[in-house]
């Protein structure tokens, strides 16, 4: 097979899958997996629904477009507030999507009114982490004027933590969550479908909650796929953490100084870079960069360092034996690399 290639054990991920499915469902808590990391891959898509996840997310609507085109048999929903320039295909795709603006649901409003096709709306409340999100004390307007709108059922309210500011899921935040469900409930007379608490950063705190109020749904996507909580990025017990794994091929091996020489100035991507003298060393290059992958978000193989990289190129030092060249190499991406390889054209993927 060439390399660089993402190997993807599809089986792992139905694994991860029903296992968190089946622990939530314990809590009252139903999980909507999230396709983004791996461009709405059909055959990832299927691992999801034979584990017993009937709801899918993505932030991206092409992601969508391409699943419903692939026959996959889900409700679909598009988690990142929809581009104006988009509405009609959210409507036509998505039968849900998370919002945030007035201006938006007003849009989707109309294109549902032209499909004949009402469409769900998730309005997402700010509660700290600074990302998308409505302020608390516009909640009350916003929902009178979504429920007034032809063609949009308001499902309910969900927010979104740890993402930019790393805030935590607690039983604070997740109070004034389920607080505010009821609030609105009680005074526009509606039943909320989904209070949607979060992401993968949620699974500590709905695993050892005693309480979890009105939380009903998680958006979960790195916790499946890579088997990790995402506050502090420990293993889920049970669960795999090698479903992905990065192939790489090595097509330079030799023994070269471990600094460079000539006046330093700032490198291709503007980095003023800082050397430790070890005398000369084995060193190798592969063949992948930052075009294609985060190069530090993989972990490479015991005696293996990664010492540097450009686009095309990570450059790494072998502590043991040389890497001779053609030689493959396997790292173990994090998130941010995955979501990199899945989207590069340079990376095969092998299911």
């Amino acid at each position: 097979m060439s390399a660089p290639r993402l190997e993807i054990d599809l089986t792992k991920i139905q694994h991860n899958a029903g296992i968190l499915v089946k622990r939530l469902k314990k809590r009252g808590i139903s999980v909507s997996a999230i396709t983004k990391s791996v461009l709405g891959s059909q055959e990832v898509a299927n691992c999801f629904i034979r584990a017993g996840i009937k709801s899918l997310g993505d932030s991206r609507i092409s992601n969508i477009e391409k699943m419903r085109h692939g026959q996959i048999k889900a409700s679909m929903s598009l988690i990142r507030s929809p581009m104006l320039s988009q509405v009609d295909k959210v409507v036509a795709y998505a039968d849900m999507s998370f919002n945030t603006e007035l201006a938006v649901i007003r849009k989707l409003s109309i294109a549902a009114q032209k499909t004949r096709h009402r469409r769900g709306v998730v309005l997402m409340v700010e509660l700290g982490d600074l990302r998308e999100g409505i302020m608390p004390d516009d909640m009350e307007s916003v929902v009178q004027s979504t429920l007034g709108l032809p063609g949009i059922i308001l499902k309910g309210i969900g927010t979104n933590l740890a993402c930019r500011s790393g805030v935590s899921p607690d039983n604070i935040n997740m109070s004034k969550l389920s607080d505010l469900a009821d609030s609105l409930e009680s005074k526009f007379g509606v039943k909320f479908d989904i209070v949607s608490g979060g992401n993968s950063a949620n699974l500590d705190w709905a695993m050892g909650s005693t309480d979890l109020g009105r939380v009903n749904n998680l958006r979960l996507g790195e916790s499946i796929l890579l088997g990790l909580e995402t506050l502090n990025r420990r293993p889920i017990e049970g669960l795999h953490t090698d479903a992905f794994k990065l192939v790489v091929e090595v097509i330079e091996s030799k023994i070269k100084p471990s600094q460079p020489w000539g006046k330093i100035a700032q490198n291709a991507f503007g980095e003023q870079m800082l050397f430790k003298d070890q005398g000369n060393i084995s060193q190798a290059i592969l063949a992948i960069g930052r075009q294609d992958i985060d190069p530090n978000g993989i972990r490479p193989p015991a005696g293996i360092k990664i010492i540097g990289s450009s686009s095309d190129h990570l450059i790494v030092q072998s502590e043991a034996n040389d890497l001779a060249v053609g030689t493959e190499v396997v790292f173990q991406p994090n998130y941010s690399a995955l979501m990199h390889a899945m989207t590069s054209p340079f990376v095969n993927k092998v299911m």
